[in-house]
């Protein structure tokens, strides 16, 4: 059954995937992290594509620095983050 905070965590989501908004990179990096955990969980797998070693290093951090976060925190501060650079 869905949740009132899936739902939230969805709507986030199609706004910030739909958002013309140019954030700064750490912005995007948290909102990496917080979906990556929201949705996965914890454990990070490296992209397999042609992205450059230095922007995998970049999401790996930015999730290490996440990964305390429970599946329902993170979907809440990725929420706060479209809420507040997006709305």
């Amino acid at each position: 059954m869905e949740t009132e905070l899936d739902k939230a965590f969805k709507q986030a989501y199609k706004i910030a995937s739909e958002t013309k908004v140019k954030l700064p990179p750490d912005i995007m990096l948290e909102l990496y992290a917080y979906y990556k955990i929201a949705t996965r969980g914890t454990k990070f797998k490296e992209s397999s594509s042609t992205h450059s070693e230095l922007r995998n290093a970049f999401k790996m951090n930015a999730w290490m620095q996440s990964s305390n976060l429970k599946e329902d925190e993170a979907k809440k501060m990725y929420i706060e983050i479209v809420e507040k650079y997006l709305k």
